[in-house]
């Protein structure tokens, strides 16, 4: 009896068979063809095979980006298990949280996140196996990354019975809450085909990707979707502004994927004279802000894409016609639309809660979490927790996070508002707003602060700069200057953590006396 084999196996057993010796990974000096590819996975999976795992047992990744990443994660699938790509800043509670909950039979990391795992190993009944990379087998840890590889590359010998392998489950961030598992019972692939068709590319062209592996936009889009389109893979170990065309040129890359704050990271760097000398087309974008959008084209001789979509459920917004600050208009058989806090259509130009449902029904679950899916899924429609806004013709825009609003003087104000417009001053590189306590009751508002290279500001002088571009009573009080904010490794900012400085250290905008009156009078 044939062993059953998943789309991703199916697709990726088919590359092999039309054009074995063509590349399809490319990482620092390395390429791979596709026959070496399938040889490298069935090691991985014979490796895992061997440490006893099964079709249907959960297996963590927490690795950066590197091939033996794909090479575990497409194995996994081969046999029947279930890929958990693990974000490797995750530590602690959160990294217990996730290895438990998944109840993860084996964690694979790197010997620089040991002592990280290790903390928490104790506690996991279910976990029978540890492989680490680039480090020494000990107590606990059952093998190294190179003894899993060096297993024969025949065909893995294993039942996986029906339900063919290839499924993960993706960790949300957890930035209100302990992290989520999602596992999808279905995708749109009408969707993703219409997104994947609107870059334009042609087979043997390469796509590149900066983000991170564990995250579905490098795994599942760029990934993914270069088999798909039968296209290269490029793969950085992390994104950097400063090596980050380079690498785009050194690949011959013609598509890449941005996340949250890379593009004002970019742009913000020193213009160079080759700036436009790379092979680049077009850039697939969530979140690009609406201030920069047309000058990062103009400088860079690129086309932005902006594309909507989330780990929780399926489902895309896409922008390919120059609505610049618009996520789009729906893509594929997903119906989306905005709601009141009764689940009631608002008309456009009304923010609301930006929900969407697939005509299949539900295609996704939270894992051990009943209530929370049911809640995200009342009403038949699932709620993101963004808010948008549609305009008359029917385009789509995000207007920050429900959950993340601040509420001062009896107003609620948008986090992402703050930020945009601080975002905007030339000598910021990138902000995060959030609430504080106020000795009054409600928040008060502060803002953290990194500046573009070299650059000098004084807060009195942001302060200045935000009067006249938003709401009296979104100016910030707090304003604390910092090197860098803490992120997720999918450049989430992580607003726990800057909470938890306080306001100890910040720039007080009442006690330098400086008031924001409702509305300014000319002198």
């Amino acid at each position: 009896m044939a062993r059953a084999q998943g789309a991703i196996e199916q697709l990726i057993r088919l590359r092999v068979k039309q054009h074995p010796h063509d590349t399809w990974l490319k990482f620092k000096d390395q390429e791979f063809s596709w026959e070496q590819v399938l040889s490298n996975i069935h090691r991985a999976a014979n490796g895992l095979l061997a440490l006893g795992i099964a079709p249907g047992d959960r297996v963590a990744i927490m690795m950066g980006n590197r091939p033996e990443f794909l090479w575990i994660h497409f194995a996994i699938g081969f046999i029947g298990a279930v890929s958990v790509p693990v974000n490797t800043s995750q530590r602690g509670v959160t990294l217990h949280h996730v290895l438990a909950d998944s109840d993860s039979a084996a964690v694979i990391f790197e010997e620089l996140l040991r002592d990280s795992v290790m903390a928490v190993r104790d506690s996991l009944p279910s976990l029978k196996a540890m492989v680490v990379a680039d480090g020494k087998t000990s107590k606990g840890v059952n093998a190294t990354l190179d003894a899993l590889m060096a297993h024969p590359d025949r065909e893995p010998n294993v039942d996986v019975g029906s339900g063919a392998g290839g499924a993960n489950m993706m960790y949300t961030s957890g930035t209100t809450g302990p992290p989520k598992g999602v596992i999808a019972s279905g995708g749109d692939s009408t969707a993703l085909g219409a997104v994947l068709g609107a870059l334009k590319l042609h087979p043997g062209e390469t796509i590149y990707t900066a983000l991170p592996l564990f995250h579905g936009n490098a795994l599942m889009i760029s990934g993914f979707g270069s088999m798909l389109l039968d296209t290269k893979f490029a793969i950085a170990e992390r994104f950097s502004a400063s090596r980050f065309w380079d690498e785009c040129r050194k690949y011959h890359a013609v598509e890449f994927n941005t996340l949250g704050g890379m593009i004002p990271i970019l742009l913000k760097q020193p213009p160079r004279a080759d700036d436009r000398k790379h092979e680049v087309r077009v850039v697939l974008s969530a979140a690009c802000p609406p201030s920069v959008w047309k000058e990062f084209e103009d400088r860079f001789g690129v086309k932005i894409i902006e594309v909507y979509g989330m780990v929780d459920s399926p489902g895309f917004l896409m922008n390919d016609v120059d609505r610049i600050g618009s996520m789009g208009k729906p893509v594929g058989e997903v119906e989306f639309r905005v709601v009141d806090d009764n689940d009631n259509p608002l008309p456009a130009g009304k923010v609301g809660e930006l929900v969407f449902r697939h005509p299949k029904g539900q295609l996704s679950h939270y894992h051990k979490l009943p209530d929370a899916t049911a809640e995200a899924y009342r009403n038949g429609w699932f709620h993101s927790g963004d808010l948008a806004r549609t305009d008359e013709d029917g385009f789509y825009y995000f207007c920050g996070r429900k959950k993340a609003s601040i509420r001062r003087r009896g107003e609620n104000i948008s986090a992402w508002e703050i930020e945009t417009v601080v975002n905007q001053h030339p000598a910021v590189l990138e902000s995060a707003a959030y609430a504080v306590p106020s000795e009054l009751g409600e928040d008060e508002v502060k803002i953290a602060v990194v500046l573009a290279p070299n650059a000098k500001l004084r807060p009195e002088d942001l302060v200045e700069f935000c009067r006249d571009r938003m709401a009296y009573y979104a100016v910030p009080r707090f304003i604390e200057f910092i090197d860098e904010l803490p992120k997720t490794g999918t450049h989430r900012i992580q607003y726990a953590a800057l909470k938890a400085r306080g306001v100890a250290g910040a720039w007080d905008r009442e006690q330098a006396g400086i008031k924001v009156e409702r509305a300014r009078t000319s002198a």
